[in-house]
């Protein structure tokens, strides 16, 4: 009977043992399962082109091997134009400790990098026009700390050669932005430049400070110009609808620089698609969680590859588009 029991004790002692050694392999099995990230999304307004960069950054994510639920989270917040609202979301992005910070447009970004500052969070910035104006990066090439992502600069002149393509008989080009968006006043600047050279004699400029002025500052352009064009302005695309009955009553032709206002009224704009933006803000954003430094990824910007038209925007507003710029299209908006 002794027997029995030393031999059940040395049982015990055994199994004991074999249960202890298996732990660390247990734990890791456990450590080996896909890590998950939590990415914190941040954009200055809603509208159609920056929903546009939201949706192609998760699209792209997910092809890269980034499947929501999975291997990573989204916290993604709007602050509706409000500056203090974006530096709240910054904030709260950087107290929890996020992975990484999708900030989209320049003042979004702004915001971010400020509330980033003295941590390793790396973020990826999608719609800014001049991210070195804007203070986010050292330069395009060598960004520099930890901050990158993708410009939405366009090319005025050929945005502006369109306004003269369709309305060969402007000469005085109205405009309205918020002078305190960085990628505004870089837009403004270079409309300013180009201008003489194209033979527009005047840019009449309109201000405003949010969505709500913008009626009255579109109103106030009026009877001074012969056509308005809008820059990529977060602030007045958010309210673009007003601009258009601004002009559809007074009859006054409507460009702008967003492919997207072309649905919305604009007669037309050569651009980039924002989809496909968000789409390299994806691929820079997979990088960096794969361990590449941010420093160290240029900025890139998206090339104009889209000439969307609105032939009935244009003949509400008084304007036939012809034939040889519609064949130019990629895109025709039918209403």
């Amino acid at each position: 009977m002794k027997k029995k029991r030393l031999w059940v004790l040395l049982g015990s002692i055994v199994l004991i043992l074999t249960l202890a050694s298996a732990l660390p392999l247990l734990s890791g099995c456990q450590s080996s399962q896909p890590q998950m990230y939590k990415i914190g999304i941040t954009q200055i307004v809603t509208h159609p082109a920056l929903d546009a960069n939201r949706q192609g950054f998760i699209d792209q994510m997910t092809e890269e091997g980034f499947v929501e639920g999975v291997d990573v989270t989204y916290d993604s917040d709007t602050a509706e134009g409000d500056m203090s609202i974006a530096a709240s979301i910054a904030q709260k992005f950087v107290s929890e400790k996020v992975a990484l910070i999708l900030a989209i447009a320049t003042p979004t970004a702004q915001a971010s990098v400020e509330a980033a500052k003295g941590t390793d969070i790396p973020i990826v910035f999608g719609s800014v026009t001049d991210p070195v104006a804007a203070g986010l990066v050292d330069g395009w090439d060598n960004p520099g700390g930890n901050v990158t992502g993708i410009s939405d600069w366009a090319d005025i002149a050929t945005q502006i050669q369109l306004v003269l393509d369709i309305c060969p008989e402007c000469k005085n080009l109205g405009t309205v932005y918020n002078a305190g968006e960085v990628n505004s006043k870089v837009q403004i600047d270079e409309l300013k430049e180009i201008a003489p050279g194209l033979g527009i004699e005047s840019i009449v400029e309109a201000t405003v400070a949010a969505s709500a002025d913008v009626l009255a500052a579109a109103q106030s352009l009026v009877g001074r110009v012969d056509a308005i064009w809008i820059p990529t302005d977060n602030t007045v695309v958010s309210g673009f609808e007003a601009v258009v009955k601004a002009c559809e009553d007074n009859q006054i032709p409507l460009f702008a620089a967003d492919t997207a206002t072309v649905e919305r009224g604009a007669i037309g704009t050569p651009g980039i698609d924002y989809y496909v933006l968000g789409r390299e803000c994806g691929k820079i954003a997979a990088r960096i969680l794969r361990g590449e430094n941010p420093a160290d990824i240029p900025v890139k910007k998206v090339p104009m590859t889209d000439l969307y038209l609105n032939p009935a925007a244009a003949e509400r507003l008084g304007v036939t588009i012809p034939q040889s710029v519609l064949d130019r299209a990629t895109e025709i908006v039918t209403e």
